[in-house]
C-alpha cells in the first residue's frame, strides 16, 4: 500500500457564517443521473456480456462528453487542480470513461461475479482483527473508483456484513436500482435524518456489522446538525461534514479509509488502512472536538492524495467548491 500522507495539523475551528454553503446540486441531480447510468449499464452488461459491453463504453461516453456541460466544466475545473494544468478534451474523456466503466462493473460485482476481475487488496486484516473483537467498525470512503470492490476482501467462505448509511432519498432510490440489476443481492441499508437512526446503526455495529458511508459530500442541513469543516483541498478551500466522525465518537468505533481504486480493464486495487480510533471515551469535549476535527483534515488528506495519484478515479461531477454558487 502506497504510504498515507501523516495528518496535518488541524487548522481552527471557522464559523459557520465564514464557510461556503454546502452545495445542494449532488442530492438532487447527481445520483439520479447516477441511477439512469446504473440502469443503461446494467441492459447492456445483462444482453451483451461484459467483453461487448466494454466497446459500448465509448459512444456513451461521447455522448455525456457532448451532452452534459455542466458535469463536464466541473470535471474540467477539479482535473485542472489534480493535474496542475488546464484539463485538455482527452482528460475530459478519460474521466467520463472511467466513471462508465466502473458503474459497468457495479452491475458484475453485485451480481457476485468476482471472477471476472482482478482485484488487489491490502489491509483488510485490520478490520477482520476489530471484527475478531466482536465488535464493528464504520468504512468511510469517497465517491472515488468502485464502493462494491470491498465485498472482493471477504475471506473463503465468509460474507461480510456490511450495511449502507445514507440519507432517505438517495436510499430509496439506489434500494430500486440495485434491485433492478441484482435481485439476489440484498442490501442492508440505513437511512440517515430519522430519530432511530442511531440505534439501528448501534445496534448493527454491535452485531459485527461494518457500516459504510461516504464522507465527500455534504448537505446544508448537516450544518446544523453536525458540522462542516473547511480545509484546503487541492489549493482551494473545500467543505467537509465531521457527521461520520461525530457519529462514531457517540459509539465509541473505529473509522477505516476504505477505497477500491479503478487501475483500467478489469483491474481494481483496494486500500484500507486505520483513519481514527474512536473506541475510547473522551472526557474532554475540548479533546473530543479536536480528534474530530483533525480525523476531517486527515480524511481530506488522503483524498487529496489520491486524487493526485490517478486523477480520473474521483468521480466529481458538481461544483465542489462552490465557485459557481458564489
Amino acid at each position: 500500500m502506497s504510504a498515507q500522507p501523516e495528518p496535518a495539523e488541524p487548522a481552527p475551528p471557522r464559523p459557520a457564517r465564514d464557510l461556503p454553503p454546502p452545495p445542494t446540486d449532488w442530492a438532487n441531480a447527481k445520483e439520479r443521473s447516477n441511477a439512469i447510468a446504473i440502469r443503461l449499464m446494467a441492459w447492456v452488461a445483462m444482453f451483451c456480456g461484459r467483453r461487448v459491453a466494454r466497446l459500448v463504453l465509448h459512444p456513451i461516453t461521447l455522448y455525456f462528453l457532448a451532452f452534459a456541460p455542466t458535469p463536464r466544466r466541473h470535471s474540467a475545473r477539479y482535473l485542472g487542480r489534480a493535474l496542475g494544468r488546464p484539463a485538455r478534451l482527452v482528460d475530459l474523456y478519460r474521466h467520463f470513461h472511467g466513471f462508465a466503466a466502473t458503474v459497468l462493473d457495479r452491475v458484475y460485482l453485485l451480481r457476485g461475479r468476482l471472477d471476472l476481475f482482478d482485484i488487489q487488496h491490502d489491509g483488510e486484516e485490520k478490520v477482520f482483527a476489530t471484527l475478531g473483537e466482536g465488535r464493528g467498525a464504520f468504512l468511510l470512503g469517497a465517491h472515488i473508483g468502485s464502493f462494491e470492490a470491498m465485498h472482493a476482501v471477504a475471506k473463503p467462505n465468509q460474507r461480510l456484513r456490511m450495511a449502507m448509511i445514507m440519507y432517505p432519498d438517495n436510499a430509496r432510490l439506489i434500494s430500486s436500482t440495485l434491485a433492478s440489476i441484482a435481485p439476489d443481492y440484498k442490501p442492508v441499508i440505513i437511512p440517515l435524518g430519522r430519530i432511530e437512526s442511531t440505534l439501528v446503526v448501534r445496534d448493527w455495529l454491535d452485531g459485527g456489522g461494518l457500516a459504510g458511508m461516504l464522507g465527500d459530500r455534504s448537505l446544508p442541513a448537516e450544518s446544523q446538525r453536525v458540522g462542516v469543516v473547511g480545509v484546503p483541498f487541492l489549493g482551494r478551500d473545500a467543505v467537509f461534514s465531521d457527521g461520520p466522525f461525530r457519529l462514531a465518537t457517540l459509539l465509541k468505533r473505529r473509522v477505516f479509509f476504505m477505497v477500491g481504486l479503478y487501475r483500467g480493464g478489469n483491474r481494481y486495487e483496494v486500500r484500507i488502512d486505520l483513519l481514527a480510533d474512536f473506541s475510547e471515551r473522551l472526557d474532554s469535549p475540548a479533546l473530543r472536538e479536536q480528534r474530530i476535527r483533525t480525523a476531517v483534515v486527515d480524511y481530506a488528506a488522503r483524498l487529496e492524495a489520491l486524487c493526485l495519484e490517478m486523477p480520473y478515479n474521483w468521480f466529481n461531477f458538481f461544483d465542489f467548491w462552490h465557485e459557481e454558487s458564489t
